[in-house]
């Protein structure tokens, strides 16, 4: 496993600080008797109530970039308190990481009050998502049925060898992809718009694009 550890206190007081050299050292070494990778060290000095920190979006971002899978704190108060901590427990689950504590031994366990927050949130973020797309796919309808043609905008056609290449609007994949869509999302809208295309074909479609645009770039450099 690679980790990250995250350490935090409230102040710049020296016994903050010697609370915040401690909880790293602490972390270092429960990382080496377990056998797990470090490769991030985060310790910052601000309020837990905060969302907007420093560490917080170097961390993040490492997580995004899959330089880590694991995060190692003292408890789940150094991560956060209140809502912040709510949001980043939600954040960081969304990115597919465990979270291991100290304090805990191992895999943080989350309180019953915690978890239900986290499941109530998940609950109404995925009827929001549903609520977006089904808003996006009855957009696409109306756009169809009042004449649009998504297939003027299709890129690529040149790419195609052997059996016949199957035909979609790839200008509305990368559009609808922008907008955090999955692939079997984007499968579902195009169906209802007449294409019978799979999610794997829309992937390998899309990932032909982005090359093919990133030559474009290469090219005019």
């Amino acid at each position: 496993m690679h980790a990250i550890i995250y350490s935090r206190v409230s102040t710049e007081k020296d016994t903050q600080s010697t609370s915040l050299k401690r909880q790293t050292e602490e972390l270092i070494e429960f990382a080496k008797k377990s056998n797990i990778n470090v490769v991030k060290i985060i310790k910052e000095k601000q309020s837990g109530y905060e969302v907007e920190r420093e560490g917080i979006f170097d961390m993040l971002e490492a997580f995004q970039r899959k330089q880590a899978n694991l995060l190692l704190i003292q408890d789940e108060t150094r991560l956060g308190r209140g809502n912040a901590k709510i949001a980043l427990l939600h954040q960081i689950a969304k990115l597919e990481v465990d979270i291991y504590s100290l304090s805990q031994g191992g895999k943080l366990e989350l309180s019953e009050g915690d978890s239900m927050v986290l499941q109530i949130v998940s609950i109404v973020e995925e009827y929001q998502r549903k609520l977006h797309n089904a808003k996006i796919k009855r957009g696409m309808k109306k756009a169809v049925q009042n004449g649009y043609n998504p297939a003027d905008n299709l890129t690529n056609q040149h790419l195609a060898k052997g059996r016949e290449r199957k035909e979609f609007p790839i200008d509305e994949v990368v559009r609808l992809k922008g907008n955090k869509l999955t692939f079997q999302e984007i499968a579902s809208i195009l169906k209802g718009m007449g294409y019978e295309v799979s999610k794997a074909t829309i992937h390998r479609r899309y990932q032909e694009y982005i090359m093919l645009e990133k030559n474009k770039k290469n090219k005019l450099q």
